[in-house]
Order: structure tokens, then sequence, then C-alpha cells
């Protein structure tokens, strides 16, 4: 889907939701996000602030004072989660093999993963780190009282108008969410042996290129933050590359005299990507059903012919 200043200019559904059962892609389905979760965690700790109910150089230990790891909980701050500079690291791999389906909240995930110490010292350099978005999921719970899934829908999803977007397990019926198809060796199969129990704070829920626009308008309009709020995205932003920084769960990219934010989401079986254009009022959404890179490549050669006036 392509809009600008809030007008829808193109959207369009390809292929199959469920490739055994025919069911084909609409523009409805919902597709699983990856990472794009981020977003939502990023904008949820910003409201907070905004509030008084956390500050950006909070340590975990703050509000986590029972976290495992001392040397993590007293060094690393907020900020630091939220731009991926804390060390916080991943939590894909064997352990997560193993237990992915007993992992439900983000408190499980502190009890397999939390005694770990920081990477590297906080602040001294940038490195992706998905289990540090599953901590802020934590802190925003410990903070307002509530489940950190029940906090987004009332603060995020519902003044935005994202009633297909949601975090709901594997487990539950969801209707219209599409089968994830990764490449195998023989061709594509389902991706289900290597999803999470459901939807984190760090990624894995599902939304549609609609919901994604109504996120995008949302922030844009200070439905969501106020200027002072919406302006951390820019300001708090990290350099990673020339031209490319992280900060507060947004990419930022300038390139050729243009500037967007957003952020995308790969796993094997699910790829997309939100692109905002504050200046020019663009915003770009793609969601796939397939591997990485085929949402990512689609909004980039889209966003390179945008015109730029």
């Amino acid at each position: 889907m392509i809009s600008r200043g809030g007008q829808t200019l193109f959207e369009a559904a390809y292929g199959d939701a469920d490739r055994e059962a025919k069911v084909p892609n609409t523009l409805e389905t919902r597709f699983r996000m990856g990472s794009m979760n981020k977003m939502l965690t990023g904008v949820a700790v910003v409201q907070l602030v905004g509030r008084g109910v956390l500050r950006l150089d909070d340590p975990v230990g703050r509000h986590l004072p029972d976290y495992p790891s001392r040397s993590f909980a007293e060094k690393v701050t907020l900020r630091h989660l939220l731009n991926h500079t804390g060390g916080a690291g991943d939590f894909f791999g064997p352990e997560f093999a193993a237990h992915r389906l007993t992992l439900s909240e983000p408190a499980d995930y502190i009890s397999f993963f939390g005694a770990r110490d920081p990477e590297f010292e906080p602040g001294s350099q940038h490195k992706y780190a998905n289990y540090g978005f599953i901590l802020l999921g934590r802190i925003i719970e410990a903070a307002t009282g509530h489940r950190y899934d029940d906090y987004v829908a009332a603060n995020i999803l519902g003044p935005a108008g994202m009633t297909r977007t949601g975090a709901l397990p594997e487990s539950t019926d969801v209707p219209g969410r599409a089968v994830g198809y990764m490449e195998g060796r023989d061709g594509p199969i389902r991706n289900d042996a290597t999803l999470p129990l459901r939807g984190t704070p760090a990624g894995g829920g599902y939304s549609t290129v609609g919901d994604l626009m109504r996120f995008a308008e949302a922030l844009t309009s200070a439905k969501l933050l106020d200027a002072a709020r919406y302006a951390l995205i820019e300001t708090e932003a990290v350099e990673v590359l020339p031209g490319v920084s992280y900060g507060m769960g947004f990419q930022r990219v300038a390139r050729d005299g243009a500037c967007w934010f957003g952020h995308g989401g790969g796993a094997p079986g699910q790829n997309g990507m939100l692109m905002i254009f504050p200046d020019q009022g663009w915003v770009v959404a793609t969601l796939a059903n397939a591997d990485p890179p085929q949402a990512g490549w689609l909004a980039d050669f889209i966003a390179q012919r945008l015109p730029a006036a």
C-alpha cells in the first residue's frame, strides 16, 4: 500500500495466504511482521517517558530490582535498550529452539536469558539486540501494572484504529492470518516450527498494510505522541552507517535528499517494511508471508521511485 498525505494511492495483494487450502492473500490478510513490533514498543516507552512514568536514563534495575544480572541491571539504561547500544544480545539459538513453546510472556524470556551480563560496555557501540526489546516490554509491565499486550492495545492499537493487529498465540485461530512459507531444500515449506509461541515486544506479531498505514498516520498526527516526544525518534537516534541511524525503536535513513523512518522485519517465512517520509508525506507499507528480502526489497524499489516534491 502506498499513500500520501493520508490518501491511499495504490493498494494490491498477490499470492496465497495458504497455499495448501488455496486461500489468496487480500488487503485484509494478517501477516507476521517480525521486528516491526519494535516500533510499538518504542512508542509505548516514549509515551510513558512523556507521562513521567519512565525516564530514558533509568537503569534496568530501577524497574526490575530482582533482575538476575546485577551488572546488567546497574549499567544498562532504557536509552541503551531502545537504541541497541546496551549489549543485550539476542535470544534466538538452541535454547530458544528448545523452549520456544514455553516462552509466552516477557518474564519467561528473562528466566532463561536474564543472567547474562552486557556483551560490551553499554553505550560504547551499536549491536542489534532482540532481547533488549523483550526487557523493554517487561519494564512497561512493571511500570504500568498491565500486561504488555494490554497496554499496547489500549494506548497504541486502539487510538490508531489498528483493529487487525495483534500478537495472539500461534495456537489461537486468528481469522485471516497467513501461513508463512520459507525456502526449503526442495522448495517452499511452512515456517511453523520456527515461530515463537506468540508475538513479543521484540517482534513476531501480525498486522495488515492498512493497519500499518493507520499507525503511520496516528504517529505523525500527534494521536500517539506529542511533538516533544515525537521528536525523540529523530534526536535520540544513534548513527549505524553513513546516512542510517536507529533510535527509540525506529530505523532512520537519509538518501538522495529524502529521509524516511520506520522499521523492517524479517524471519523465515515472514517479511515486512514500513517507510514514513515526513517531509514529502509518502508512506509505503509492504508485508509478505515469504522469506526476506521480498517485502523489504519491494518497499525499497518503490521508495527510490517516489517523486521528491
